[in-house]
């Protein structure tokens, strides 16, 4: 038994018309028993009554099977178990047509089946369901645009219409207007509405129907297209119509719901005219009267009497009229080139314009939603071609539309009205980006602000329903494009619609901005790190102090304060980091701005509030803590932005924004002490009192470097450390949007152009002027940001880099040394004030050498720096890599500048110079970028040889030549296309038809980039990128570049229609349009070209080398008559004209100032150098130190030999002096460009070797040519004019080294990683090296080193000048190697030569040459006991070389290390000693072993 009959139910299997529908049975008990027979036919079980019960028990569950009659749903169970309602007792004419069997009513079961299942005729159904054909016929009330006869004008109102009644009318007026496209020569409608008669009638004198039989329906044409149902012309889908007809009802609705109907008609082409009358909804026809047509008239007129009583009408009101008339209207306005009457009264609406501005100037679009009245709005008009005309006006926070689809009304719009709006709302999109880019506002929200009128003729349109009230045609269907003109989209603009979109978008804002409101109260939750004033919310919240702190550890500063001032009316918050630039950021941002949002909620801040007193606060004041640096003045400068930009009231307020103030610095001696808020407040006491001599010094940078204790002294002096701010002034907030807002670049450059050096805001002041918080302590701020960012056109370097320069140069870095290491040497001997990975990055860029980064880098790349795969950021770690200064370094940023430069003084410190000037310009080699405040900059790379030559060309006062960028290893071309402007074109060429193979990629387009774009064209991507490579192949190495792509033959030749290049992206463009520097004098300025930063440089560098040489002069003056001094005090010594023996040293002193000796105090280098610390040995001696390069001389100066040496050298310096006097400034350049291009072309050369897979050459190699070289030309290559270079003598010195090596176990360490300290006292001793480094002393005496450096006694003898031998390229040289050991020639004659350094090859140690190192040292033996047996000898070697060097390096206490040795270099060993005694001190960190030199 199936489940329904179980349940009670009665199947109909009786026609195979029910559709297997189940009848339900009656909830009624004698209902019920009645079928209970019928159910014992069909299943015996069934028969009693209880069991029916029972089935209404277990209906519920069976409602939700899915049972496999799908036509019973869960509706017909209820009905069936529920008691009988009684509306169900009327059987509604509707259920019959949806096969809803009889109804449960008692009267049902009487039908028959047949008589339940009916069969409607099409117009039958077109009565029944008038929904379906024509909309409802109930009356219906709603606002709408209709007639209003009195203001002859559209207005919009309430009326009470059918909506039913409205399509029969339209259909008919429909149909005339349709008649305009099929027969351009019609040129009238006329309609009458006959409201006494109930009648309409509709006429145009259009092109007639044909009055002719139908061939295959056997019935005259016009009674087949009025009086038959699904007949007409618009069934021929593949022919592109413009009429509103489409699916043959039209017309003949309004026939069926007419009591009487009339067609007429004249047919030219037949000659008759035609007149039939239908009645009684369309079901009696008349016959035709079909008549001569003898003035082969044309026309047709459509008069009906609508069947009023079907509509619930009793004729045609007020309401109903306006809207027929509007209607009318619509076709005058939207039918082109056409009379229409209405009424038999000619319509002054002559086109779509006119017919807008009938709504545009009504009452109903002059009132707002509100009431108010408001002025006429702008009207946009477009014909924008022959199918579409456009017009536009501005709504009130609504889309409005009045739109038609070939002269049918869209009430509701459609495609067509979307196809409008949204191009039109992402054109002014743009727009709006372009006025307020942080503007919350999305296409559909503009769209709210647009009143759009669209006029289309869209071919076989397609709509909803047969209502026609919404144009559903796919835009693409339409046949035509309604592009709008960009002069439409500049009128639409100028309406107002932007500020209105823009002023709805503040208003929403506000809205939500409001929603994060604060609020007085007593306290705050969910701010874990606010500590709260405990009055904070309560009576006394005025007196309250909320305090911004920059970070947690500024935070724990001012809460270690409190303890002092107490925590009832102070709170404390920390923000993190940089506070938001309020104007220029986003809606969405502010909202989503933690920091802001607790502010106001600390505050109790409402937005929008204005204030002119705190009692509404939670806080009556606000005070800003910082760091007394650049970043803290700018977050000071952007809690002011914020408060200017949300609250200005709060800023007029007097006392309500402070600042706290801590010293920079702080002195002190004994009890007595000092603290300065600003520098040059401290520069001017240390200028009042001896330079801050005797007196301690103590630098506060940030609030960090407070304790506790001086917390509470800043807050226990409260009136001191607090500063208010002065009320906002008009002139006030002008500065702040200036300085803050992105739309004022321009004057902000124009401010920063004013700044003058040495500006700062006095803190001794009751009131502090936000005027002058902008312009005094923002601008520093502005200034070093762009110092950050823009480079020097003296030297090209940001000041981080030049930091690094300064750091490799003072510590004379030509050992590798880890990037990590160096980074912690730069931090604390330049005063680097930020992170330590912005440091290593600068260190990384500046060794880079991959194409598109450096033509020259600066710094060597000792491990994995970038490569060009991923435009350097495949750099490894810097505590993995290592780096050095090369031999090019050196030869562009010369030593014997480094005296002539103005050092900067940071934490009482010399730190690096205001700017260095190189040999080249180096912001022209290696290009820069950098964006600032107000300023950015991009300079692209340039050829070093252009450069030089162009340089040549100024020194003989020539035009300069054009250059062009270059950039370093780069294969493809660089072509100029504008006056800045350089097209970058990759190498990219076509093998076969099938391949192509790239070779080169433009300029800074990374391999990497430009694999995933090609793995893009091989996959594809959907729709936006289609495959268009079949597959690739890679042959590139991480210098260069190399690719193969196959293609199809259809997509090769596809892609060279394009063009290769176009296709696979390989140009970019080069600017030269913004080449800004700071200038030589500190400005920052904008360069209109290379040539113009080359002369720029030029005239300073020029004036640089005069100075050098007039300072090489005094030095080489010094040097003489300290070398006169010394021969003439041997010489009184020896005659006996002078005795020092058994004398107090002050003593002596008096004799020789009485003698007229010449005093040489070393103080002013240490001081040159940076050396602060007290010199109290000299305050003890007065000046006697002054002559130590007399009194420190050994005694085996008092030889013979010394004395005849010294005066040799004192001759050699006067000739060396009067050589450089002959030379002019621009021969010392062009030496040092000589020797600059010399490089240069090494580097190219090892390039090229590169390139080719061969091994680059080494320092070693080149010094081994260049020896080999004097050799040939019969040269002496020991060069024994200059004692200081390392010679041949070096070799009898490998025995004592050995064993001296051999006095104390050394480690063994990887090669060229042994040691990290530069400082000439350690000798970097390596393992053996296995016969490779047999041959390695070939390498070993240093390579040109061209400046004779003199072996004298003195500290600060550093040069010699070019003489016979030498040339001038090194003037000054800072070579460690150098300084490191020098023999002299007597000391080499008392030197004993064992004979056992010979054994050294008979038990094969190798003999490991450094690179660097004069010495070669001989590695240890393993046994511990000879060692030890040879350290005594070690230390008499010691002794004796000391006792054999000059006089003034007996100091040993001037040795300085800044970094410790390598275990590989024991500190004890004897190569130590005698370094010791060869110290060679000069001018500034120049010399190797300076005070302090690193």
């Amino acid at each position: 038994m199936s489940d329904s009959e179980s349940d009670g139910f009665v199947i109909d299997d009786g026609g195979s018309e029910s559709e297997g529908y189940i009848q339900p049975t009656k909830a009624k008990k004698p209902a019920a028993e009645k079928k209970a027979p019928a159910k014992k036919a069909a299943a015996p079980k069934a028969p009693k009554a209880p069991a029916a019960k029972k089935a209404t028990t277990k209906k519920t569950p069976l409602a939700s099977k899915n049972l496999p009659n799908d036509s019973i749903s869960e509706d017909d169970f209820e009905m069936a178990d529920s008691p009988v309602k009684p509306k169900a007792k009327v059987v509604e004419e509707d259920e019959e047509d949806f096969g809803a069997g009889p109804s449960l009513a008692a009267p049902a079961n009487k039908k028959s089946a047949s008589e339940v299942y009916q069969k409607l005729s099409q117009r039958e159904h077109v009565l029944k369901r008038p929904d379906t054909y024509i909309g409802s016929v109930e009356a219906i009330s709603q606002k709408m645009w209709v007639f209003d006869e009195e203001s002859k004008g559209m207005i919009y109102r309430d009326i009470t219409f059918v909506p039913g009644f409205l399509k029969i009318f339209d259909e008919i007026l429909v149909n005339a207007a349709d008649n305009k496209i099929n027969d351009p020569s019609m040129d009238s409608i006329k309609v009458t509405i006959d409201r006494e008669k109930n009648t309409i009638s509709v006429y145009n004198n259009g092109k007639g129907i044909p009055v002719e039989m139908h061939k295959k329906e056997g019935v005259m044409i016009p009674e087949l297209i009025f009086g038959h149902l699904l007949a007409g012309s618009n069934f021929d889908d593949d022919q592109k119509k413009l009429t509103g007809g489409r699916n043959g009802y039209g017309a003949k609705l309004a026939n069926i719901y007419s009591t009487e109907f009339i067609v007429e008609t004249a047919d030219k082409v037949n000659g008759k005219k035609y007149k039939q009358v239908f009645s009684n909804n369309m079901d009696k026809k008349g016959s035709p009267k079909i008549t001569e047509n003898k003035k082969g008239e044309e026309w047709t007129k459509i008069t009906f009497t609508p069947d009023l009583p079907r509509f619930g009408m009793t004729g045609i009101d007020d309401d109903t009229n306006a809207l027929l008339m509007k209607r009318v209207y619509d076709m005058a306005g939207t039918v082109k080139d056409i009379k229409v009457f209405l009424n038999d009264e000619r319509l002054k609406i002559k086109g779509f314009k006119q017919y807008v501005e009938m709504y545009v100037n009504s009452p109903s679009a002059s009132t707002s939603a509100e009431g108010a009245a408001m002025n006429k709005p702008p009207l946009v008009y477009e014909v924008v071609n022959k199918r579409w005309e456009i017009a536009f006006t501005l709504s009130e926070g609504e889309m409005k539309q009045v739109s038609f689809a070939n002269s049918i009304a869209t009430t509701k719009g459609g495609t067509h009205v979307d196809m409008v709006s949204t191009q039109l709302a992402n054109k002014l999109m743009d727009q709006i980006k372009k006025k307020n880019k942080a503007a919350p506002v999305k296409p559909f929200q503009v769209k709210n602000h647009m009143w759009i009128f669209v006029n289309a003729l869209v071919e076989n349109p397609a709509f909803d329903s047969q209502t026609k009230e919404n144009l559903t045609l796919k835009s693409s269907a339409f046949g035509s494009k309604c592009d709008l003109s960009e002069d439409f989209i500049k009128k639409v603009a100028k309406t107002g619609i932007i500020d209105n979109v823009l002023s709805w978008a503040r208003f929403k804002q506000d809205q939500i901005m409001k929603k994060t409101d604060g609020a007085k109260r007593s306290r705050v939750g969910g701010i874990v790190k606010l500590e709260d004033a405990n009055h904070a919310g309560g009576r006394n919240a005025k007196n309250c102090t909320l305090i911004l702190t920059e970070g947690d550890s500024a935070k724990a500063l001012a809460v270690s304060g409190l303890a002092v001032v107490g925590r009832d009316e102070y709170g404390v918050f920390p923000l993190r980091g940089k506070l938001l630039n309020v104007r220029e950021a986003g809606h969405d941002q502010i909202i989503k701005n933690v920091e802001l949002q607790h502010i106001k909620q600390i505050l109790g801040l409402k937005h929008k509030e204005t204030y002119t007193t705190t009692d509404s606060l939670r806080y009556g004041h606000l005070m800003i803590m910082t760091d007394q640096d650049h970043d803290g003045s700018h977050i000071k400068g952007l809690l002011i932005n914020f408060l200017e930009h949300s609250y200005p009231s709060l800023l007029k307020i007097p006392n309500f924004l402070l600042e706290f103030i801590t010293p920079i610095v702080k002195v002190w001696k004994g009890k007595q002490e000092h603290t300065f808020y600003t520098m040059p407040q401290y520069e001017e006491w240390k200028a009042a009192n001896n330079d801050g001599r005797g007196w301690d010094s103590k630098y506060y940078k940030g609030l960090g470097t407070s304790d506790s204790k001086d917390a509470q002294k800043y807050f226990a002096d409260l009136d001191r450390h607090r500063l208010a701010f002065d009320t906002l002034k008009t002139e006030d907030r002008g500065l702040i949007d200036m300085a803050f807002s992105k739309k004022k670049a321009d004057d902000r450059k124009e401010w920063l152009r004013q700044f003058k050096p040495g500006t700062f805001l006095d803190h001794d002041t009751d009131v502090i002027p936000i005027s002058d918080f902008v312009n005094k302590e923002l601008i520093l701020f502005s200034m070093a940001d762009n110092l950050r960012s823009i480079p020097s056109v003296a030297d090209g370097l940001k000041p981080g880099q030049r930091k690094v320069m300064f750091a490799t140069f003072k510590r004379n870095l030509t050992k590798e040394i880890k990037v990590a290491q160096l980074v912690g040497y730069v931090s604390e001997k330049t005063a680097y004030h930020h992170g330590e990975q912005s440091l290593a990055s600068t260190i990384v860029g500046l060794a880079q050498t991959f194409v598109g980064s450096n033509n020259i880098n600066l710094l060597s790349p000792n491990g994995q720096f970038g490569t060009r795969l991923s435009g350097g950021k495949d750099a490894a770690s810097p505590r993995y890599i290592y780096t050095a200064i090369p031999r090019m370094t050196r030869a562009i940023f010369h030593p014997a500048d480094e005296g002539l430069l103005s050092y900067l003084i940071e934490e009482g410190m010399s730190i690096e110079p205001d700017y260095y000037l190189p040999t080249v310009p180096l912001v022209l080699i290696n290009g820069a970028d950098g964006i600032g405040t107000g300023w950015s900059t991009s300079i692209p790379n340039y050829n070093p040889t252009q450069i030089v030559e162009n340089l040549r060309r100024l020194m003989k006062g020539e035009e300069q030549e054009k250059m062009n960028p270059w950039f370093r290893g780069f294969k493809g071309s660089i072509e100029r296309i504008d006056q800045d402007k350089y097209k970058v074109s990759g190498i990219i060429e076509k093998i076969d038809d099938k391949t192509i193979e790239i070779t080169e990629l433009p300029i800074r387009k990374w391999t990497q980039d430009f694999k995933e774009m090609i793995e893009e064209m091989t996959t594809g991507n959907g729709d936006k990128v289609p495959a268009t490579i079949k597959d690739y192949e890679e042959h590139h190495t991480e210098s260069t570049v190399h690719f193969k792509l196959h293609l199809t033959e259809a997509n090769m030749k596809a892609a060279e229609e394009e063009g290769l290049e176009k296709r696979f992206k390989m140009t970019t463009t080069l600017s030269t349009g913004n080449m800004v520097c700071f200038d030589l004098n500190g400005k920052i300025r904008k360069y209109a070209n290379a040539e113009d930063i080359l002369s720029d440089f030029y005239g300073k560098r020029l004036e640089y080398y005069g100075l050098r040489k007039q300072w090489l002069a005094d030095e080489l003056n010094k040097q003489f008559e300290k070398l006169s001094n010394q021969a003439r005090f041997v010489q009184m010594i020896i005659n006996k004209e002078l005795n020092v023996n058994n004398k107090k040293k002050a003593v002596i002193v008096d004799e020789l100032r009485a003698l007229k000796f010449r005093p040489f105090p070393k103080k002013v280098q240490a001081k040159d150098a940076g050396e602060t610390e007290a010199a109290l040995e000299e305050e003890e001696e007065g000046m006697a130190s002054d002559y130590d390069y007399l009194l420190g001389m050994a005694i085996w100066s008092l030889t013979v030999e010394k004395v005849n040496k010294l005066l040799a050298e004192r001759d050699a310096k006067e000739g060396e002096l009067i050589e450089l006097l002959k030379l002019s400034p621009q021969d010392i350049w062009n030496t040092d460009l000589d020797k600059f291009l010399e490089e240069w072309n090494l580097l190219l050369e090892n390039d090229a070797l590169a390139l080719k897979g061969l091994k680059p050459k080494t320092k070693g190699a080149i010094k081994a040519a260049a020896k080999k070289k004097k050799r040939a030309a019969g040269e002496d290559t020991d060069d024994e004019e200059d004692d200081f270079k390392p010679k041949a003598a070096a070799k009898p010195r490998a025995k004592p080294k050995a064993a001296a090596a051999k006095a104390s176990p050394v480690k063994k360490s990887p090669p060229k990683r042994d040691s990290t300290n530069v400082s000439d006292e350690d000798v970097d001793v390596k393992p053996p090296a296995k016969k490779l480094a047999a041959a390695k002393p070939a390498a070993k005496p240093k390579a040109k080193i061209e400046t004779k450096m003199d072996l004298d006694d003195s500290d600060d003898d550093m040069y010699t000048v070019p003489s016979s031998k030498a040339t001038l390229s090194t003037a000054v040289t800072k070579t460690k190697p150098a300084a490191k050991m020098s023999i002299a020639d007597d000391e080499l004659e008392n030197t004993p030569i064992k004979p056992k350094a010979k054994a050294a090859p008979k038990k094969k140690p190798a003999v490991v040459s450094d690179g660097d190192s004069d010495v070669d040292i001989i590695p240890p033996k393993p046994a511990a006991a000879s060692k030890a047996k040879k350290a005594p000898a070690a230390k008499a070697k010691k002794v004796k070389e000391e006792s054999e060097e000059s006089a003034s390096e007996f100091d040993d206490s001037l040795l300085v290390d800044d970094f410790e040795p390598s275990p590989v270099a024991p500190r004890k060993t004897a190569p130590r000693a005698g370094r010791g005694a060869t110290k060679k001190a000069a001018y500034i960190e120049m010399s190797d072993l300076d005070e302090d030199s690193e």
